[in-house]
């Protein structure tokens, strides 16, 4: 068995008398915030990473839009466990930015209203735009990782749809001017 001493942040070093009784890799992979040559353990120290909340955040806005919430961030106030930091701001983001966003998406749309698309593709062009838009990811990461959901949650073509979408918008508002 691997030390698991290796696995643990310093922030958890283990005290005199601790004991580890197995270690479980549950995945790996490189976290953008972290430096390129350290890869962190999905899950292990109970935060998760950033993908992991944008699941975790496009759920939220799906469910909240499904119970007709307004604003969508009051999702949060009924959770019996707040959602992990990063999921709750982009919750928060999207609603405070809804209106924007859904003008984005309803300007760039050709012959698909809104209100037509499948309910998940909504949620997560709206987390994508909110990422493009608003924060300062890459724009190749947030593309990436909205198409990496859609393959997941919505139907087989919707992730060329996102893709696409977000790339238009992405043209327009990282565009240096």
């Amino acid at each position: 068995m691997t030390d698991p001493e290796t696995f643990l942040p310093p922030a958890l070093a283990l005290a005199d008398g601790d004991v580890v009784d197995d270690v479980v890799v549950v995945a790996e992979e490189e976290d953008e915030d972290l430096a390129p040559d350290v890869v962190r353990v999905s899950g292990f120290d109970g935060i998760g990473t950033r993908r992991e909340s944008r699941e975790r955040a496009l759920a939220l806005l799906y469910e909240a839009e499904q119970k007709g919430l307004d604003p969508y961030a009051s999702i949060i106030d009924t959770l019996p466990l707040a959602p992990e930091v990063f999921a709750g701001e982009l919750v928060a983001g999207v609603s405070d930015h809804l209106i924007d966003i859904d003008a984005l998406i309803r300007r760039f749309s050709v012959g698909w209203p809104l209100e037509r698309m499948p309910a998940i593709d909504r949620a997560l062009l709206r987390l994508g735009i909110y990422e493009l838009t608003e924060t300062d990811v890459p724009v190749g990461a947030a593309i990436s990782e909205a198409v990496e959901l859609a393959k997941r949650y919505s139907t087989d073509d919707s992730h060329k749809f996102v893709n696409g979408m977000l790339a238009r918008v992405a043209t327009e508002v990282r565009s240096p001017r």
